[in-house]
């Protein structure tokens, strides 16, 4: 408090009735005119503890007097029928904090971010964690000055919705004693598009290395069914080693599966598209779907009568839908309703969707109900990540919803996901419909292509970097009746061919060997033999080595793994 005498002396006196230091004015009059002592004003008073904020304010002390008051900004703020400071006015969200968390005051703003009605005596903690060390410990420390010129990036306990903030913090006195003041900043929309930035560059790189995998697996798998081709010619079913084979050759087919899976995470598998309408597709796999499910699942299909067509390929959907019915299926252990509704969507504007923009358009949707235990909120987002899986160790491997995305992007889909949990889950597939083109009027159709022979003849250049693939190849064609002459890469291939002697009908060629490629090689070699056939093989998809380049005319794809029958067939066509 700051009362006036006769001498005009001034005595500087806090509501907490400690002596301060002070000045000399003339008058009272003269002492409010003066601009730090104005009724309101903030004045900074250097105390005998170090400096402090007060708030001024004239009263009347009766008896003809009056005094000037000076409270300290925490009185100021907690003192009954004081000036409001226009703190809680503000849109920044503002904390006053002690050195043990403890908050002081949070105005408005903050209270409203945190979720609160009133935040004051609370301890920080109950309301924010994610450093890598307790919330009292950081605060002690930038109560002490470390740490206080960088900003922490917290998650805040809401039960509602996942919110992250900035929170900057800055070391004040008052009263003499140390505070904090904390800005905080919702950074929800920021750590959002740096998780999925860093998502994106984390499927990038496992869809690279899961590309590799299957490209070397798809090698490996063509040289083991391959040679088990050729033995299980040598051995008729009677054979005791007959057997033994077959089931070879079954497992080498069911790794082929699952590299193909692999590939269609990674976006990388040649997918064959054809014109399909979807609950035809739905209907033929309905028997199997059942079977799936078993006897406590009942699954129940609804399809809309106008949906429209869609163009993809009708094995891969297929994976997809039995995908999403087994994920389901396992949701509800006791058994419970699968639903699969179809139906026509036309979208007049875009739809915006976590990060996918759906354009303007119609639709094909499938939606694949559940009523199983659904998916934790903070688990949504991880769901299409390969490996992730909610089931436990050994009920699954975590490929399967990461294959179901690759193949619908692939497609040119789209897929979502709701869940509540305990209450089941919803995953939507939207397909954008395709128009067919108008029917071309043919003239008369040629007599029918008589059967592709067993055998053949003519002279095949091979070009194979792997030589297990390249000996089986080999064996395949010349026991078909060709002759073979062989290449480990195009380097030497067109060393071969420079030789204008030598006389080659059909070239067939890995896509992806060490030097220059197998479209590169072909092109090269084409300048001197331009309608010399072209087979090209690949553990990679199709359109891997077709983007950014021309089209080799003349020239088919056969995937890896295939077949001894697949490759002579293919060899007997492209010289037919």
């Amino acid at each position: 408090m700051l009362t006036l005498g006769r001498s005009g002396a001034v005595l500087y006196m806090n509501t907490r009735a400690r002596a301060v230091l002070g000045r000399r004015v003339k008058r009272i009059d003269d002492a409010l005119e003066d601009p730090p002592l104005r009724p309101g004003a903030i004045q900074r008073v250097l105390t005998p503890e170090g400096p402090e904020s007060f708030e001024v304010r004239c009263v009347d002390a009766g008896i003809g007097r009056r005094e000037v008051v000076l409270h300290t900004i925490e009185d100021s703020a907690l003192s009954e029928g004081a000036a409001p400071d226009g703190v809680d006015d503000l849109p920044v969200p503002l904390l006053r904090l002690a050195p043990d968390g403890r908050i002081l005051r949070a105005n408005a703003s903050a209270c409203k971010l945190l979720d609160t009605e009133r935040a004051d005596g609370r301890n920080l903690a109950e309301f924010m964690e994610g450093l890598g060390r307790s919330i009292r410990l950081w605060i002690s420390e930038a109560a002490a000055g470390r740490g206080l010129h960088r900003s922490e990036f917290l998650r805040l306990i809401r039960p509602d919705r996942e919110i992250f903030v900035q929170v900057t913090l800055n070391r004040v006195r008052v009263s003499g004693a140390t505070e904090l003041v904390a800005v905080l900043n919702d950074a929800t929309e920021l750590k959002t598009l740096e998780a999925q930035f860093v998502q994106s560059q984390k499927m990038q790189a496992i869809g690279q290395l899961a590309g590799g995998v299957a490209h070397d697996f798809n090698n490996l798998l063509t040289a083991i069914s391959g040679h088990c081709d050729l033995l299980m010619l040598r051995h008729d079913q009677g054979d005791p080693d007959y057997s033994d084979l077959v089931q070879i050759s079954q497992n080498a087919n069911r790794a082929a599966a699952l590299v193909s899976q692999l590939l269609a995470f990674s976006r990388k598998q040649t997918l064959r598209p054809e014109l399909l309408d979807l609950r035809e597709t739905l209907s033929d796999l309905t028997h199997l779907l059942n079977r799936l499910v078993g006897e406590r699942v009942e699954l129940v299909l609804q399809h809309d009568p106008v949906l429209p067509k869609i163009r993809g390929d009708r094995r891969q959907l297929e994976q997809v839908m039995m995908n999403l019915v087994v994920n389901a299926r396992d949701a509800m252990p006791d058994g419970g309703e699968i639903r699969i509704e179809t139906e026509r969507i036309a979208l007049m504007e875009p739809l915006q969707r976590e990060r996918a923009l759906v354009e303007p358009g119609e639709y094909a949707a499938v939606r694949v109900r559940d009523r199983g235990r659904g998916i934790p909120t903070d688990k949504l987002q991880k769901v299409f990540e390969p490996f992730f899986t909610t089931k436990r160790t050994g009920e699954g491997t975590g490929l399967g919803l990461s294959t179901v995305y690759g193949i619908v992007k692939q497609t040119g889909g789209f897929i979502f996901v709701d869940s509540v949990q305990g209450e089941g889950s919803c995953f939507t597939l939207m397909f954008p419909s395709y128009e067919a083109p108008e029917p071309v009027v043919e003239g008369p159709r040629e007599p029918p292509a008589r059967a592709l022979p067993d055998g053949g003849s003519g002279v095949v250049l091979l070009v194979e970097d792997e030589a297990p693939v390249r000996a089986f190849a080999a064996r395949a064609l010349e026991m078909r009746g060709y002759s073979v002459t062989e290449a480990g890469n195009g380097e030497e291939a067109l060393t071969l061919l420079s030789d204008d002697t030598m006389a080659v009908d059909i070239i067939v060629t890995d896509v992806v060997m060490p030097g220059l490629d197998g479209p590169s090689w072909v092109r090269e070699a084409r300048r001197a033999r331009p309608d010399t056939p072209v087979i090209f093989v690949s553990g990679y998809a199709e359109d891997v080595f077709a983007e950014g380049g021309e089209v080799v005319p003349n020239s088919v794809f056969l995937p890896k793994p295939f077949s001894l029958t697949e490759l002579t067939e293919t060899v007997n066509r492209q010289l037919a």
